[in-house]
């Protein structure tokens, strides 16, 4: 029993570190009540695919009751805890330093509304990502099985969500729902992309697709691929700025490709071959491939 800890010394310990909370440093950040909660916004993520995909999601004490009953429950629980979350982050913008917390409330509220307004253009657009998916993977048994079980049509769906409300100008809410999804799936699609109908990411581990990225319609892309920027050496000072590439209608990029560049255009009908690495902008219609590596081999025995 001689290891064990005095109070004296538990005492200091507890001193010593709630001192170092006292200056105003980032990581000092105590006030629970004015943060968004990470597992809230879990949960929201949660509540939202079961609205967006009934009879996917929903839990078991739902399938009892009509689809009414069961969406009305959903639809109004979902709604008070986003715009609880979002009432919070308002505090961040500086835009909103001025408001009084029944100001913040209302505009949380206004936000809150024309979020859930847009579900049935989410639901059209996924429907398209569906479609996509099953026509264009030969693997695929059925759509049922594209909404159960596929990583890149769930990070999809997560992606759809939180870019309306980026579009909403809610702060920190989207990043943390995209990045929920990216901790799941391995892929990492920025909430503020742009992104268009008929889009499929097959496999999808490894993906990254950055802020300011613009993607066509009908564009399927493989793991492994890297939409980015060429250098954030320039840090806060690009903020805002088109930092990743744009990519047209019906082009198809294979695993390991990385374009990068604000500048960089990738035209109509194009084909990206996989480990390919490209800066510069491609015309439409072209095909794309890295020179075929020589392989060597030399006998064990």
């Amino acid at each position: 029993m001689g290891c064990q800890l005095s109070d004296p010394e538990i005492n200091d310990l507890v001193d010593l570190i709630l001192k170092d909370y006292e200056d105003d440093r980032t990581v000092n950040k105590i006030d629970i009540c004015n943060q968004p909660n990470k597992e809230a916004i879990t949960e929201i993520v949660d509540k939202l695919m079961n609205i967006l995909f009934p009879g996917y999601y929903s839990g078991k004490v739902y399938k009892i009751y009509s689809l009414k009953n069961n969406m009305s429950a959903a639809i109004e629980d979902a709604v008070f805890h986003i715009k609880k979350q979002v009432s919070i982050v308002l505090k961040y913008t500086d835009k909103n330093d001025e408001l009084s917390e029944q100001e913040f409330d209302e505009k949380a509220k206004e936000i809150t509304l024309s979020f859930m307004r847009k579900i049935p253009e989410i639901r059209a657009i996924l429907e398209t990502d569906i479609e996509a998916a099953y026509e264009g993977d030969p693997a695929a048994d059925s759509k049922d099985e594209i909404v159960f079980s596929y990583p890149g049509f769930y990070a999809i769906s997560v992606y759809r969500i939180a870019h309306e409300l980026s579009l909403l100008k809610v702060p920190i809410i989207p990043r943390m729902m995209t990045e929920h999804a990216h901790s799941i799936t391995g892929i990492d699609i920025h909430p503020g992309a742009t992104i268009g109908k008929f889009f499929f990411i097959d496999h999808g581990t490894g993906i990254v697709i950055g802020e300011t990225t613009i993607i066509g319609e009908h564009v399927k892309i493989y793991q492994g691929v890297t939409l980015g920027g060429i250098s954030t050496s320039g840090g806060q000072r690009l903020h805002g700025k088109k930092r990743h590439p744009t990519i047209g209608n019906n082009v198809t990029i294979y695993s390991g490709a990385s374009i990068l560049g604000g500048e960089t255009v990738i035209g109509d009908n194009v084909v990206v071959g996989g480990n390919t690495f490209i800066i510069n902008s491609v015309e439409k219609g072209t095909r794309v491939s890295a020179k075929k590596q020589e392989l060597k081999f030399k006998s064990n025995e």
